[in-house]
């Protein structure tokens, strides 16, 4: 690695932040899980037990951009307090989730959200925050596969004071008359006067000042690790997902997914089917 002079920064130390969960935990229905739900209810997941959700709004001090903002939160609250049968229900405010199944509590999570802060670098910006809103739980996954988007590649660049660089499939040509490509492992390489040489994907591509960004489907944009062992997915880019920053949950900490301890995503994963409907204000 030396030999080329590249300074690397890891992909998973940079977050802060696939293989597919077998067929039979993506396909359960909606009625199969409302048989099974009498154990939950019997033997909740958490001392609040079950009955009404625990929303003492009076111990959080809420904080609004402006009127409106704070009326769209009024109005989607509203949204989730009215909801019925199996639903989730996401409280960006005061950082807690509820599984619901009617009026009866299921699960009673702490979460990490959104942290709020908008990314503006060398013309690319990025509000990373949590829609409020109602979503859909479209698909899990079990030992999930992260593919980083192009605002980790910018974040970083922005830390370290680097160019960013769009690498494409077919590669580039730096300036110092190097060559980017991808080779037959589908990894990110060099092709210098020595030949050819390949870099631990797991690591950013910086040469001299400039970082650069791998092509969509490369190992290079594949993380293992940063979601923890078990995702859900909601729909544009937003998950329910684990992590192994333990010390963020309930702290506004991410860049727009909403983060479970590991066993609260282990029950979701192996309690909320495909399809369950997700308030979030």
């Amino acid at each position: 690695m030396s030999s080329t002079g590249v300074l690397t920064a890891s992909l998973l130390a940079a977050t802060i932040a696939g293989t597919a969960a077998p067929a039979g935990a993506q396909s359960e229905g909606y009625q199969e899980f409302r048989r099974q739900t009498a154990s939950a209810l019997t033997n909740p997941s958490n001392s609040e037990s079950s009955g009404s959700p625990k929303r003492e709004d009076s111990l959080t001090e809420f904080h609004f951009i402006n009127k409106k903002d704070s009326l769209n939160w009024a109005s989607n609250k509203a949204k989730a307090e009215k909801a019925t049968g199996f639903h989730v229900v996401v409280s960006l405010q005061q950082r807690h989730l509820w599984v619901m199944l009617d009026e009866d509590t299921l699960l009673s999570a702490p979460v990490s959200v959104a942290k709020n802060t908008t990314l503006d670098y060398q013309g690319f910006k990025k509000k990373f925050d949590t829609p409020r809103g109602e979503r859909t739980v479209l698909g899990k996954d079990a030992d999930p596969i992260w593919q980083p988007p192009d605002w980790l590649y910018y974040e970083t660049a922005d830390e370290l004071g680097l160019k960013v660089v769009q690498m494409p499939a077919k590669g580039l040509t730096m300036p110092d008359g190097r060559r980017l490509y991808v080779n037959e492992n589908n990894e990110v390489g060099v092709i210098d006067s020595i030949g050819p040489t390949s870099f631990d994907p797991k690591l950013h591509l910086i040469f001299g000042n400039t970082l650069y960004i791998p092509p969509i489907g490369t190992e290079n944009r594949k993380v293992s690790g940063t979601l923890g062992k078990y995702k859900l997915i909601l729909g544009e880019g937003y998950l329910f997902h684990g992590t192994p920053e333990k010390n963020s949950i309930g702290m506004a900490a991410t860049h727009g997914c909403i983060r479970l301890r590991d066993e609260d995503i282990e029950w979701m994963y192996e309690n909320v089917p495909v399809g369950t409907r997700v308030y979030i204000y």
